[in-house]
């Protein structure tokens, strides 16, 4: 049998959570309606909510990586943020791209679209709402390393690493006593409920990363982490997850890769299209999800694909730009800063004007190195530097020199990094699924199935509205589905199926279905139709599907075909027959703050 090497994640909750629901970076980004795809009510595709948890994998023949975005509650102290991570190897640690996650977000959100056309009554034409198919806009929503040793009584420190806005140090020993010390010392507020589960990481051979944000650094400065490790398949962390999750939490899954991935260990579910709310372009979706993925077999454990499609949907032109140069601000007066920010595409900042940033770590920089004086809002601070020249802290913009290297270590170099992954791997893979406390006792596994067919993100329902007021939506799959007076949308006596399919997936090969309703979906559809004398039109009829027939729709559904096998439970992600060697790598999730941070006490 072949080993495979399977990255691993897990999370401990602590004083500092994060809620899945938290906005992330600068600005705000958590309207009801999923930020600015909010559509005023004018008639075109509605992108689905898309608040919660989100993890890009690339997913490589010998190595492989994770993109953690983390969310931050701004209404909490950015002291109070402390990341404990379980690993069984040190990574490669670097600084990740918010445009990234919000290009890759906006290329294959969900869209759920409706076209309407009226019956021929014999007076003037209705108007028709002419279909919109255009794509929305994304929703808006360094330092040193230093070798491993030993600190006294206390564990061995691995590596200690400044990372963009953020310090990590990577911390082994058999027992948690010596670690809960390190951790007071260096400013962690230790959560009681941590010790358990860390005795059982450390028993299991594991090491611990602990991640804070640098004492300078605020809310404005937090952006994504990288970590790059030898490994074939990737592990979203969830068992631990559960002591801060809440009930329903988003989560969302991007892979890029060769091929199309897919759960290895979790079900994969096709949604029953006739649930989804088509015409309020499916502002019930996330309600759909939740029930499919809870339906029979799926048992709360279970993905749904949103998109699977060529990697080259995502724009990249937000990601990185040839004119971002950090040598620029080496030397330059301070007073130049924002206007060499603007030319370089970074800023949209002047005098008379509300300043705006076109990338969200660049305002935290500006505080960081090029702060404000006292008493002086920051807005009229940076749209006329020249009146306040002579307030500027000129230590610590330092010639230029620490923007700079700020600038090149967490814009530049993810930029690159972000479009060079766009470039490089062809294929785009989007899951997601609601999960509970209550079912998150397994870790799940993906993998790459390049056989499985792809997913649309942009779905079309026709709506056909009849002389008597009622309508006939068109599925995109060509099934029609009678509604009274146009509206609401119904609910069909005794449909009861979320889940028009329940699926396993395997490395190759087509689905292999272990839950079917669609022979029952399809009949209660017909008679549903044929109750209210649709079709009316003679010569057209609609008979009762048999054994056998019905459809294997993904429309509406937020899957296609997918195919698998039921994985293994149990133990840290691993792969079968692993002990855990060969650079397996564990990885704790960023959306939840897993211990504390109090002020250091010596």
């Amino acid at each position: 049998m072949r080993r495979t090497n399977r990255v691993w994640m897990r999370a401990v909750s602590g004083l500092a959570v994060l809620s899945a629901a938290c906005v992330a970076m600068t600005p705000s980004r958590a309207e009801a309606c999923g930020g600015t795809f909010c559509d005023g009510g004018i008639p075109g595709p509605m992108p689905v909510d898309q608040t919660g948890e989100n993890v890009i994998f690339v997913i490589g023949d010998t190595e492989s990586e994770v993109h953690i975005q983390i969310s931050i509650d701004p209404n909490t102290n950015a002291e109070n943020f402390g990341w404990l991570v379980p690993l069984t190897a040190v990574p490669e640690f670097s600084v990740g791209s918010q445009p990234l996650f919000d290009a890759i977000r906006a290329a294959s959100v969900p869209q759920y679209d409706l076209t309407t056309t009226s019956e021929d009554c014999g007076g003037p034409q209705t108007s028709t709402d002419a279909p919109t198919t255009t794509a929305s806009p994304s929703d808006t929503e360094g330092g040193g390393d230093s070798g491993g040793g030993t600190t006294g009584d206390g564990p061995t420190v691995l590596l200690e690493q400044g990372v963009g806005a953020f310090q990590v140090a990577v911390l082994a020993d058999k027992e948690v006593g010596p670690i809960k010390m390190w951790l007071e010392d260096n400013g962690y507020l230790w959560d009681a409920k941590a010790e358990p589960i860390l005795m059982q990481y450390l028993a299991e051979g594991n090491v611990i990363a602990a991640l804070k944000l640098r004492t300078s650094a605020t809310v404005a400065d937090v952006h994504p982490i990288t970590l790059r490790y030898p490994s074939n398949e990737t592990c979203f962390p969830l068992r631990l997850t559960r002591i801060a999750a809440v009930e329903n939490m988003d989560i969302r899954v991007f892979v890029l890769a060769e091929g199309r991935a897919a759960p290895t260990n979790y079900r994969h579910v096709l949604v029953n299209p006739l649930k989804i709310n088509w015409l309020s372009r499916g502002t019930n979706y996330k309600e759909v999800i939740t029930n499919a993925v809870d339906a029979f077999m799926a048992d709360g454990r279970a993905f749904v694909t949103e998109f699977a499609g060529k990697s080259s949907v995502v724009n990249t032109a937000a990601v990185y730009s040839p004119s971002w140069d950090e040598s620029d601000f080496i030397g330059l007066d301070p007073v130049q800063a924002v206007s060499t920010l603007n030319a370089q595409g970074l800023g949209a900042c002047f005098a008379n004007f509300d300043c705006a940033w076109n990338h969200p770590v660049v305002y935290g920089m500006l505080l960081e190195f090029l702060p404000p004086p006292n008493g002086v809002e920051p807005a009229e601070f940076y749209a006329d530097l020249g009146t306040y020249a002579a307030d500027i802290d000129l230590v610590k913009w330092d010639m230029g020199n620490g923007f700079a290297a700020a600038l090149l270590e967490r814009v530049i170099e993810p930029g690159i990094h972000g479009e060079q992954l766009i470039q490089t791997w062809p294929y785009l893979t989007r899951m997601y699924t609601t999960i509970s406390p209550s079912e998150m006792m397994e870790d799940p596994i993906f993998h790459v199935n390049s056989s499985l067919g792809d997913v649309e993100a942009l779905r079309t329902a026709k709506n056909y509205r009849l002389c008597n007021s009622d309508s006939v939506v068109t599925l995109p799959d060509g099934r029609d589905f009678y509604i009274p007076g146009g509206g609401p949308w119904p609910a069909i006596p005794g449909e009861e199926w979320w889940a028009e399919e329940v699926q396993t997936v395997a490395i190759k090969g087509a689905p292999m279905t272990i839950v079917n309703n669609s022979v029952a979906i399809e009949t209660k559809r017909v008679e549903w139709n044929l109750a209210h004398g649709w079709p009316h039109t003679p010569g057209d009829t609609e008979s009762v599907p048999t054994e056998g027939g019905g459809t294997n729709s993904d429309a509406g559904s937020s899957g296609s075909d997918s195919s698998g096998q039921e994985g293994e439970g149990g133990c840290g992600c691993r792969s079968d027959g692993s002990d855990g060697s060969g650079g397996a790598l564990g990885l704790g999730l960023a959306g939840l703050g897993l211990l504390g941070l109090r002020r250091r006490r010596r």
